[in-house]
């Protein structure tokens, strides 16, 4: 039924991703036969989903309603917010708004995936776009990349805020500010449902300007006596700028590393949101042409992860880079939760070299780009919600945020926690959680999306954990006798030479559960390899108190 019937629809908020974790940010706002998406974010693999490159929700619920889609919508250009678009666009075709930086971005993720790129559409702070039964305005924030937006939605029952990624930077390095006039006209004008950023909810004060970061640098790059190497996250453009501020001031090279870092740069130079003197930027192989005290390197692998180029020179396997005694690297970001040994083995292992390594937060080398709890109640102030449900957060900081509306003089009743899938539908009045979709993850291994599973994650830890056992036996298919074997290969289990007593014991138990299979003849191959596996699962945990994987082959002639 349409939204200009009669009959008064619900307006229903979805959220696919985002809530109860950090990442993979996937929201649907729904009323009748109209629905947007804002964001469409990936998040990095647990440590125990083995060999899988990216996690990014599943869009099921999103394929199966494409035809009321009606566009998607895009905050800021995080890959916890665009990542998943490369793999999405190529099931649901529909039009994809963000400002500039954030479509530039994306384009390039797009191309590498072959995905297609023709349907972005560039929109401004400001700007007011239609969509159905929706009017989205974009609202101008501040982050940790630029052109970042909150989103106001307005619907046929009232005014939906989503803030986006945001903290108020009464300093910004590009001199935009937060649109604080516009919130506020918005908060007179009445908002029915604000979605806010809860990722700092737990952090008293304020979310320091990122100006001060370029004072750390100041201090850092005038006590440097050779190379300044700085590792940041490739979308912190801003901080990109400032290092190339302070190596400008200095007198300084700049070379990029990384290719993630190269291709923001690249794209940032183009649209004009990094400014840089001609020669000031030179390439990766030229760096050896200047003394040492007059190079900079921006490079990827502030998280310590494997194949990132602070990584590599860390190890001494990059091949362009290698650290030597004098060298400054500065780790410009804070760990994200469970990176940290990561890190700490990176830091290690550049101490090693021979590096002075600044990482500390306390240095003022990195500060966060979401609101603490002051910013936070600043935001409710301005917006005045009737509704209010935290986003982007650990169950944790939902929490917080939850309770410090409350401390504003939020009515529980009013304020909903909730978890991805979960249906939050409203009315002008009333606001309820009705049910929950069917949802969950889709894993990206290399060219694979979706095609590993829970079953084969459990087996790759099994694999990791105790290896695997390999028993081959050829029987006659006449007789159901064996006629060679069983041979026994060990990988990862046990070293085959130091462990004769036990594999020679494995292999009679195997002989022994096969001709027994003969003598109660039991020829079926399936029985046979279940009983092959049952037998000799049960004498190596005996053994050794270890499961590894029993993969059976069976031959006949």
């Amino acid at each position: 039924m349409r939204y200009d019937q009669r009959i008064e629809q619900k307006l229903q908020i979805i959220p696919l991703g985002g809530l109860g974790e950090i990442g993979k940010n996937m929201t649907v706002i729904r009323y009748g036969d109209d629905m947007i998406l804002i964001d469409a974010g990936l998040m990095f693999p647990e440590n125990d989903m083995l060999g899988i490159d990216l996690v990014i929700p599943d869009y099921t619920y999103l394929v199966e309603n494409q035809n009321l889609l009606r566009a998607i919508i895009l905050t800021h250009g995080h890959e916890d917010h665009i990542g998943a678009l490369p793999y999405l666009l190529k099931s649901v075709s529909v039009p994809v708004y963000g400002t500039k930086l954030t479509l530039g971005i994306l384009e390039g993720r797009l191309k590498e995936t072959g995905a297609d790129s023709r349907n972005l559409h560039a929109v401004s702070p400001g700007e007011i776009i239609m969509l159905g039964c929706f009017s989205v305005g974009f609202l101008r924030v501040n982050h940790s990349i630029p052109d970042s937006v909150g989103l106001s939605i307005k619907t046929p029952l009232g005014m939906i805020v989503h803030t986006g990624d945001f903290k108020f930077d009464y300093t910004p390095i590009d001199g935009k500010m937060t649109d604080f006039r516009r919130l506020a006209d918005l908060g007179n004008k009445g908002v029915l449902v604000l979605m806010a950023d809860s990722t700092n909810a737990e952090k008293e004060g304020h979310t320091p300007s990122e100006k001060t970061v370029g004072i750390a640098f100041n201090r850092e790059f005038q006590n440097a006596p050779g190379r300044i190497i700085v590792a940041t996250f490739s979308s912190n453009v801003h901080r990109i700028q400032q290092v190339i501020d302070m190596a400008v001031r200095y007198r300084r090279r700049v070379a990029i590393l990384g290719r993630s870092m190269v291709n923001v740069v690249n794209i940032s130079l183009e649209l004009g949101y990094i400014h840089a003197p001609e020669g000031v930027i030179i390439d990766i192989e030229d760096i050896m042409s200047y003394p040492a005290n007059k190079i900079v390197i921006i490079t990827t692998g502030s998280q310590g992860e494997p194949m990132s180029a602070l990584t590599r020179m860390a190890l001494s396997d990059h091949r362009q880079v290698d650290i030597m005694q004098g060298d400054t690297v500065i780790i410009s970001a804070t760990p994200i939760p469970g990176n940290e040994k990561m890190v700490a083995k990176t830091v290690d292992n550049l101490l090693r070299l021979g590096a002075n390594v600044v990482y500390s937060r306390n240095a003022g080398i990195h500060v966060s780009g979401h609101a603490s709890r002051e910013e936070l109640k600043l935001m409710h102030n301005l917006i005045k919600p009737k509704f209010f449900i935290p986003v982007h957060g650990e169950l944790h900081h939902l929490f917080a945020h939850a309770k410090l509306a409350e401390e504003l003089g939020m009515s529980k009743d009013r304020i909903f926690v909730g978890e991805n899938g979960f249906i939050f539908e409203f009315t002008r009045d009333r606001g309820k959680i009705v049910g929950r979709i069917n949802w969950g993850v889709i894993m990206v291994d290399g060219l694979g999306v979706g095609d590993v599973g829970n079953i084969v994650l459990r087996d790759r830890r099994q694999l990791s954990q105790d290896g695997i056992l390999i028993v081959v036996v050829t029987m006659s298919r006449e007789t159901g006798k064996i006629v060679s074997g069983p041979d026994i290969v060990s990988r990862g289990f046990v070293y085959v030479r130091e462990s004769e007593e036990l594999m020679e014991g494995a292999r009679n138990r195997v002989y022994h559960a096969l001709k027994h299979c003969t003598e109660e003849k039991i020829f079926d191959w399936t029985t046979m390899k279940v009983t092959i596996k049952d037998t000799l699962s049960q004498y190596l945990f005996e053994q050794t108190r270890r499961r590894p994987m029993i993969l059976p082959i069976i031959t006949e002639i």
